[in-house]
């Protein structure tokens, strides 16, 4: 019997183990192919992540949040069978924003107005530099700041220089020696004249026999300080450079052509220009220069027109529109759409067409055009007859793709960008305090923004050291953990920005403290001054970036005055 128990038992225990693979094994080797296809699946799909708080921002592999630094999940792959360059909108949503389509139409080309952006620009063919005629240095500096205007023979500057002191005592030597000697006589009058004395100022010299220190510089031509390139007590060196002065009866107006309006224009071909500054009024110009040189990155060449400036209207700087009438028509058709249909980035031209008028459905195309006539361009390729093209509302379009992280005018390749959201749900809470310390991080802040438009560093490094010295007493208020953590977010960026050495680097850091500072100013109860919300959708690498601002006027900080004024506003608090 005992030996039969040992045999059952292990009879038992061999076909438990037998049943256990087969009803686990199995399944296990089938969980493990399954997690190696989904694996695989994943990898091949290119999967986006996103940060659970902050779904704008979409990153093509895991990692940490810029904005809270939480770490990233996968998207929610909820596309709905979506392309990558198509977007889906509410019925809602397009009430909202007003969208309209147009359905895309044949007609023949009339060259008869074609149009053309661009900008009033200093007439550099009037443009003088006043030099400096002998070496010296600036004692006094009569002119106080850069638009001044001036008139010729008004005193600009005074210099002191041994040089010409030395030659006024020759001057008053040779007079005693000028009837024995004079060709020296003679010889020093003409060296005075070089530099630029005047024969009154030599003989002022010679009659009262005594050596003017300090020299002036007068004006040689009339016009406006356009920059100052000394200051009192730099040396000077012959032919340096004083100041600049422009003549702005004249001014020109540069406009960007396409490639394939190159054969439209020619020299001494007149348009018209007009100015939102002047709605009813229009200024003659004359084309006096066609770029024979392309530039390869825009595809566009320069076309540039005198105008006429007498009357003062025109500033340089001023956007105006030029339009010329050509003389030839043509009865070959082409498609067209509206010029409200099209986002222009510079480098690429984009609608949204709608595929299917029952969905509302849309899809982002590049498309190439042609001349724009009676406020249509002509389509030379990327739209066919007959497709419903986005007239109206486009933007909005455009700023829903960029929500989805799906590509957009800004963003060739996808992936969202911030626009200013409201913080997509997201809830703070922040004790009465902490609100009243957060409107003094704000005040500090909009003196960091300011820094970086005037592209000071140390202004920059000093306002970003004050704002963190405020943020370490907030953190000893309550709030709760989502607000620590941008809190802390926010003093982790301005230590960087404080820090920098480079304007370009402390800009990169105020893309994400911007960031921050927005989702938790939106969280406020109450603040201290009206704010707006403002976007660059050229900042970021093009992938557009916030900042806060208490003036309604755009400043940039991102690319300081190098386009000072580009961006908008997206909400006001």
């Amino acid at each position: 019997m005992k030996k039969e128990n040992i045999i059952y038992i292990g009879i038992a225990v061999i076909v438990g183990l037998l049943a256990g693979y087969l009803i686990f094994g199995g399944s296990s080797d089938t969980a493990m192919k399954e997690q190696e296809h989904d694996h695989s699946t994943e990898m091949a799909s290119g999967e986006m992540w996103t940060c659970s708080m902050h779904p704008q921002i979409m990153q093509p592999e895991p990692g940490s949040c810029p904005i809270c630094g939480m770490d990233l999940i996968p998207a929610d792959a909820t596309g709905e069978g979506l392309a990558y360059s198509q977007i889906s909108m509410t019925p809602n949503a397009l009430t909202l924003a007003g969208v309209e389509t147009v359905t895309v139409g044949v007609g023949n080309t009339d060259a008869g107005n074609v149009k053309l952006s661009g900008k009033v620009a200093v007439n550099q063919e009037s443009d003088a530099v006043q030099s400096a005629y002998f070496n010296g240095r600036i004692e006094r500096l009569n002119i106080n700041y850069e638009g001044e205007e001036v008139k010729r023979g008004q005193q600009l500057a005074t210099i002191y220089s041994p040089e010409l002191v030395s030659a006024q005592q020759e001057l008053i030597t040779a007079l005693k020696l000028k009837s024995t000697q004079p060709a020296l006589y003679t010889a020093v009058r003409n060296k005075l004249k070089l530099w630029k004395l005047s024969e009154s100022q030599i003989n002022q010299i010679e009659t009262s026999g005594k050596v003017v220190e300090n020299f002036p510089v007068y004006a040689n031509v009339s016009g406006v300080v356009s920059s100052i390139m000394v200051e009192e007590g730099d040396y000077v060196k012959t032919g340096s450079p004083l100041v600049k002065v422009a003549n702005l009866n004249s001014v020109w107006a540069i406009f960007d052509a396409y490639e394939n309006q190159l054969a439209l224009f020619k020299k001494g071909q007149t348009l018209e220009v007009s100015t939102k500054s002047y709605p009813n009024e229009t200024f003659q110009a004359t084309i006096s220069f066609v770029d024979p040189l392309l530039n390869n990155s825009t595809r566009t060449l320069e076309v540039r027109a005198d105008l006429d400036n007498k009357k003062g209207l025109l500033k340089p700087g001023m956007f105006v529109v030029g339009e010329i009438k050509m003389d030839t028509k043509s009865s070959e058709t082409v498609l067209t759409i509206p010029e409200s249909a099209v986002l222009w980035t510079g480098e690429r031209s984009v609608v949204y067409v709608q595929p299917n008028l029952s969905e509302a459905v849309f899809e982002m195309r590049e498309v190439a055009l042609g001349n724009l006539s009676n406020g249509s361009y002509a389509v030379i390729s990327g739209l066919e007859s007959g497709e419903e093209v986005v007239a109206k509302g486009t933007f909005t379009v455009d700023a829903a793709a960029q929500l989805q992280g799906k590509k957009s005018m800004m963003n060739k390749s996808g992936g969202a960008t911030m626009t200013g959201h409201e913080g997509h749900g997201m809830k703070m809470t922040f004790s009465e305090d902490f609100e009243s310390g957060f409107n003094a991080v704000i005040d500090s802040y909009l003196k960091l923004k300011n820094a970086l438009v005037d592209s000071n560093t140390n202004e920059a490094k000093k306002w970003a050291r004050e704002a963190s010295q405020k943020v370490q007493h907030l953190k000893t208020m309550e709030m709760d953990d989502m607000g620590m953590t941008h809190i802390k977010k926010i003093e982790e960026y301005l230590s960087n920005i404080s820090g920098e050495k480079s304007i370009e680097e402390q800009r990169s850091h105020f893309v994400f403290l911007s960031e921050n500072m927005i989702l938790v100013a939106n969280q406020m109860k109450g603040l201290d001054q009206k704010l707006y919300v403002q976007h660059c959708p050229m900042a970021n690498n093009e992938k557009g970036a916030n900042w806060l601002s208490a003036e309604k006027e755009i400043k940039n900080p991102y690319y300081g005055e190098d386009m000072l004024t580009c961006g908008s506003i997206v909400h006001t608090w």
